[in-house]
């Protein structure tokens, strides 16, 4: 491709730049594009299998990495390759990711350029494109936290700009004043949507003025001004900290990716933004000043091009290595080692509530660094006055309130994470996690498995039914998560565990959901020891030891099982309180129920779905010869939980249990 003209279409101002640097755009402008074109060639021999296209797309990508420094944070999206090669990833990893071999990031587990490198400072998307802009928001807030005077820069499309995700992330940016460079490549199309049908605006810039943010419109094809502007903004954020929104004008130049062709682009636009093309232009004005000549520009790409060719073909002599099955279960978590800090032989007599706010209190103490966020929960102390206090003894940097946005804020604990700080973040009820359920399952489940990036988030659930708050604060909506690889499932029962488990949940450098039943909070009372100390996960607790049945249950539930036996003292019963649902302890379930030959699982969740039918199944499969009789669940009405005590009361499978108990037990 060339110009029609002999002379550069794009005005460059090159003052106070020198020599190197403008031949440095050059050079790293050129590479990306020499190695899509050997991208594009390799997709049509079927030796890669998809390919997100970024040609003229170059300087954005380019521009901004060279703004940056070396150890400060970028989130780039699949049309971002310059970022890649501008931060000197060697190539033969680049193809091997892209191929699905070992020697890429994932491998073989995610494609393309979804994937990050804490090496490189890099922090690759997923496919739902919004949620990197909360975690961008998250490492910005690790600056902030640890004194750092440093930027990090995020990419979205004009596309992404739609996602709600967009919405919260500039909010709570502006809110926090987060040092975060929000870079909105708008190239014309989402897809094959066209900006007129994705936002009704006249520039996505002009909505910086609603969050009280600064924003700038930047020609996405002009290098320099790129470079510059970016550059300048970077530097000014370092000492004044801030969120800044970028709207780089650009167009994609080819399809959203290859298959889908560029069919519903109007007759001439690509050819007249072909004329602004980055790469060409820029050479040809480097050409105009005697800053690049035809030999130098042949040694550039020749140099380019031997890299790229010796690069492939390390990649493409590595074996195709797929990992084996253990090692891919073991790839899903960080590796940690169930910690066991015995507790003093001191004891007090505290509610469920006093334990778990104890927890957070001395978690807090402990590491220095741990953050708790979440809505209310600073000077009012959150819904359940938990955190009442906190903000005054460690601060309100430490103790967060946030905006109403859970997808935001959990989103911006993973940014911590990566960050190297660990959080708390705590739902309102468990039920609104729903407002945030894409990050937790999409993002905090699957990082470490794809590319090794641990979520050191702990994602506080109050939940359950019995208080009258109806369909949307009453929920146990645990099977939402025990079904999603990647994420530990807690839901205590007793002060005791839930002090211990929480303790040890924030330990775990893996994401874990822990659940607290609303119900239990100032209704249970225990004595619980003095001072710091953990439980394992994956350990039940056997409650009471019998030989005619084995009842199996969590949370409130334990509680309704428990009350049942003291009105029936005949019945010799094996309780077992889960405590944990993932990591799950079935050998103790197996062990009771091979001495007893019946089981009874008891759930307050509705039936279908819930953990009691995974139960089930496994003892089914691995106990069926002990078996006296079938396996019975026991659960709430298929319906959501209603309002009205009343039906409340006939929703729930308390009163139901004693029945179903007495009908096994003579079966």
């Amino acid at each position: 491709m060339k110009l029609t003209n002999s002379s550069s279409n794009i005005n460059y101002s090159i003052e106070n730049l020198d020599k190197t640097l403008l031949l440095s755009f050059y050079r790293n402008m050129l590479k990306p594009r020499l190695i899509e074109e050997k991208m594009i060639v390799l997709l049509r021999q079927g030796k890669i299998s998809k390919w997100f296209s970024g040609i003229g797309q170059e300087a954005i990508s380019v521009g901004v990495t060279m703004a940056m420094k070396a150890d400060e944070y970028i989130l780039p999206m699949h049309r971002n390759l310059g970022v890649f090669t501008t931060r000197n990833i060697p190539l033969y990893r680049l193809f091997g990711q892209w191929q699905g071999k070992a020697s890429g990031f994932t491998k073989g587990r995610d494609r393309s350029f979804h994937f990050g490198t804490q090496q490189y400072k890099i922090v690759g998307m997923i496919s739902h494109l919004g949620p990197q802009l909360g975690v961008a928001d998250g490492i910005a807030l690790a600056y902030k936290l640890k004194n750092k005077n440093q930027v990090t820069a995020v990419f979205t499309g004009e596309g992404g700009t739609s996602e709600g995700d967009f919405h919260e992330a500039l909010n709570v940016a502006s809110v926090w004043q987060l040092p975060v460079i929000f870079c909105v490549e708008n190239n014309g199309y989402g897809l094959s949507t066209p900006t007129n049908e994705q936002y009704n605006c006249k520039h996505i810039a002009d909505r910086g003025l609603g969050y009280g943010m600064e924003s700038h419109i930047i020609d996405g094809n002009n290098i320099v001004e790129v470079y510059t502007k970016v550059n300048a903004l970077a530097e000014d954020i370092r000492r004044h900290p801030r969120p800044v929104l970028l709207e780089f004008k650009t167009f994609r130049m080819r399809g959203h990716e290859e298959a889908s062709g560029t069919k519903y682009v109007p007759e001439g636009l690509i050819g007249a933004w072909a004329e602004k093309d980055p790469v060409l232009n820029f050479e040809t004005f480097l050409k105009s000043k005697n800053i690049l000549n035809e030999n130098l520009e042949a040694d550039l790409k020749a140099e380019i091009t031997k890299e790229i060719t010796e690069h492939l073909k390390v990649a493409n002599d590595e074996s195709d290595i797929i990992p084996s099955e253990s090692e891919e279960l073991n790839d899903l978590f960080q590796v940690f080692e169930n910690e066991s800090i015995s507790e003093t032989s001191e004891f007090e007599d505290i509610r469920f509530i006093d334990a778990i706010s104890i927890s957070l209190k001395e978690s807090m103490t402990r590491h220095e660094d741990l953050v708790i966020m979440g809505q209310d929960i600073a000077g009012y102390g959150g819904a359940f006055k938990i955190t009442e206090g906190f903000a005054d003894q460690f601060g309100k940097e430490r103790v967060r309130n946030t905006p109403i946005c859970e997808s935001a804020i959990i989103e911006a604990a993973m940014g911590l994470s990566i960050a190297g700080i660990k959080s708390v973040v705590e739902m309102q009820f468990a039920d609104f996690v729903s407002s945030g359920f894409n990050p937790v399952v999409n993002y905090l489940a699957k990082s470490y498995y794809r590319w090794k990036q641990n979520a050191h988030v702990v994602i506080r659930m109050p939940c359950g039914g019995g208080v009258a708050a109806g369909p949307f604060h009453s929920q146990t909506n645990e099977a939402w998560f025990t079904k999603t690889p990647g994420l530990k499932v807690v839901y205590p029962a007793f002060p005791y565990d839930a002090k211990g488990l929480l303790n040890q949940a924030i330990n775990d450098p893996n994401p874990v959901l822990f659940f607290e039943h609303k119900a239990l909070y100032r209704s249970i009372r225990q004595e619980v020891p003095k001072g710091y100390y953990t439980l394992p996960f994956g350990k039940a607790s056997v409650l009471k030891s019998g030989n005619d049945i084995t009842i199996i249950s969590y949370g409130a539930a334990v509680h309704w099982v428990l009350e049942t036996l003291d009105n029936n003292p005949d019945i010799s019963a094996d309780v077992i309180d889960l405590r944990t649902l993932h990591p799950l302890d079935l050998e103790t379930i197996y062990t009771s129920v091979k001495h007893t030959g019946k089981a009874i699982i008891l759930q307050e969740d509705s039936l279908f779905g819930g953990i009691g039918s995974d139960i089930s199944a496994s003892v089914m499969e691995q106990c069926f010869q002990y078996l006296d009789a079938p396996v019975k669940r026991v659960a709430s009405m298929e319906t959501p939980i209603p309002f009205v005590s009343q039906l409340e009361e006939q929703y729930l499978p308390k009163n139901r249990f004693e029945k179903a108990l007495k009908a096994l037990l003579a079966y």
